[in-house]
């Protein structure tokens, strides 16, 4: 499909909270394409909706175990801890320490617009959390303990 370009923080779409997506349509399914498209050609292992410039609650996700498309996602249960570094696309360059729960388990709809259930551990918690805070106009920056730092470009995460 296509490379949409990633919005970069300051971008006021990325502060804006996102509308859930009533039905599907060729143009949703041509954003998700898309949206995994610039996922992997940045290397990320997340990107959600505001972060094409689209404010519908969309995440795409894949943390190496194949694609995950959430539709209108919502996180049911979290529990647990993790500290360690997190990245984003929108921030290329930089990395912070945030504290994520250890464990999720969200609701959301696929491509067929089938409701469905994930549950994720670690990365996959780590990035549900993150993905779905972007929908809600939230950046993990929000969230760091301490310094940004500067990383190479394999160690960013989103």
């Amino acid at each position: 499909m296509a490379l949409r370009t990633i919005r970069i923080q300051g971008d006021p779409v990325l502060t804006k909270n996102c509308r859930p997506i009533a039905e599907m349509t060729p143009k949703i399914k041509e954003l998700a394409e898309d949206m995994l498209d610039t996922m992997y050609e940045a290397n990320g292992v997340g990107l959600a909706g505001p972060q094409v410039g689209i404010l519908k609650r969309i995440v795409v996700i894949d943390v190496g175990e194949g694609p995950i498309v959430m539709i209108n996602p919502v996180i049911l249960e979290a529990s647990g801890e993790q500290t360690g570094d997190e990245g984003c696309l929108s921030l290329p360059g930089k990395a912070g320490t945030v504290t994520r729960p250890n464990y999720v388990k969200a609701r959301a709809f696929d491509l067929n617009m089938e409701e469905y259930e994930i549950e994720g551990t670690e990365l996959l918690a780590r990035a549900i959390c993150h993905e779905l805070d972007h929908l809600d106009g939230h950046m993990y920056t929000e969230k760091v303990v301490g310094p940004l730092r500067e990383v190479t470009y394999e160690e960013d995460e989103d």
